[in-house]
């Protein structure tokens, strides 16, 4: 039986705290003029604020200008200030002591300065974010660079999962703890164990915030379908640390359907999701509509199981390139699905070989050369 730390089964479920909590300053019935006009002078799409955050510009205080040269001293110009603005207006709330206690925080795990404004352009609401979460996320950069993470994966964090950074510390100490355990009892070297844990971390930041108990749950239930430890660490790789959000309900119900519809054994079922992971996250309805798409689409139920990651694909996406491999000799239906297969790059790279191999004229090493007299 799996031995998870017992923390883990004690943890209590805490909901991360909000991430911006309005300012205590008076809301007049009226829009703030000087707001107003500052924010004017920036360029920023104003009737875009009205319409969604229209109370940011009745508050009585405001920073416009300071927050935008706090951003252009970082290096920001003026139309991704403006942009910055009209995508998260709350950051003119901000004080400018919040705003240069949040730079300092920043800088010390992203040293560039323009990296760090690419950031607050696409995360603008982790950056300008209330002071009484200044403590938390102290504390909890210390803790991951204290695991020696890559300074850009605690930057990664930070930006798309700044709730794990609002809440108390010892609630992310447990998760990874909880994580570590798992690596370590179902095979995994330590001496991997930190390049594994960044790279789960970053392909899914959220699951710090999921219950250590989930994780638990879903690995038993696995196990108990016959899963061995080593393939339940790959299927914990595989799934880059999206297990968290699967449930044992939802996966037996997607386990049986599948097996019904394939027509195999559950040992022959194992392997086809070791292959294709995501046969234990899609819903029974995605997975009818795909399997409907591609049966349409002329190719068998055994092309399917020898090639299971095709479900991973649309049906759009899987008649596009079905029509495009057409148009140059390739017959999806009795050939192999390889070439279907894969990210947008992997199938560009199929087809351009596929196009080469049509265009190109064989040479015949044994037929005379035409020479000129």
């Amino acid at each position: 039986m799996l031995r998870l730390i017992a923390t883990c089964l004690q943890c209590q479920r805490v909901r991360a705290l909000p991430l911006q909590l309005r300012p205590c300053a008076t809301l007049s019935s009226v829009e703030n003029r000087q707001t107003v006009e500052a924010l004017y002078d920036l360029s920023v799409d104003i009737q875009k604020i009205r319409k969604l955050k229209g109370w940011v510009l009745h508050r009585n205080s405001a920073y416009v200008t300071e927050v935008a040269d706090l951003l252009k001293d970082m290096g920001a110009s003026g139309v991704i200030i403006a942009r910055i603005l009209a995508l998260h207006p709350e950051a003119v709330l901000c004080s400018p002591q919040q705003m240069q206690a949040q730079r300092e925080l920043w800088v010390s795990v992203c040293p560039n300065q323009r990296e760090l404004v690419g950031i607050i352009e696409k995360f603008p609401a982790s950056f300008f974010t209330s002071s009484s979460h200044h403590a938390n996320q102290r504390n909890n950069i210390a803790y991951f660079q204290s695991l020696h993470l890559n300074k850009r994966i605690i930057t990664k964090l930070m930006a798309s999962a700044p709730q794990s950074f609002s809440r108390p510390m010892g609630q992310n100490e447990v998760m990874v703890r909880t994580l570590q355990q798992a690596y370590l009892e179902l095979g995994g070297e330590e001496a991997n164990m930190k390049i594994w844990l960044q790279k789960l971390l970053s392909q899914n930041p959220f699951v710090l915030l999921k219950p250590p108990e989930v994780l638990r749950q879903n690995l038993l239930f696995l196990r108990d379908k016959g899963f061995s430890t080593a393939e339940l660490l790959r299927l914990l790789s595989k799934l880059r640390g999206f297990v968290t959000e699967l449930n044992p309900d939802s996966m037996r119900h997607t386990l049986a359907y599948s097996q019904d519809i394939l027509g195999c054994s559950e040992a022959e079922l194992r392997d086809i999701v070791l292959s294709c992971p995501a046969l234990l996250y899609y819903s029974e309805a995605i997975l009818a509509e795909r399997f409907e798409g591609l049966l349409g689409a002329g190719i068998s139920m055994a092309q399917i199981v020898e090639t299971p990651t095709v479900l991973e694909l649309t049906t759009q996406i899987v008649n596009h390139r079905i029509q495009r491999l057409r148009a140059h000799g390739y017959d999806i239906r009795t050939g192999s699905l390889k070439p279907l297969n894969g990210t947008k790059k992997d199938f560009e790279m199929s087809y351009g070989e596929l196009r080469l191999r049509r265009e190109r004229p064989l040479f015949n090493p044994v037929a005379p050369l035409k020479v000129d007299d």
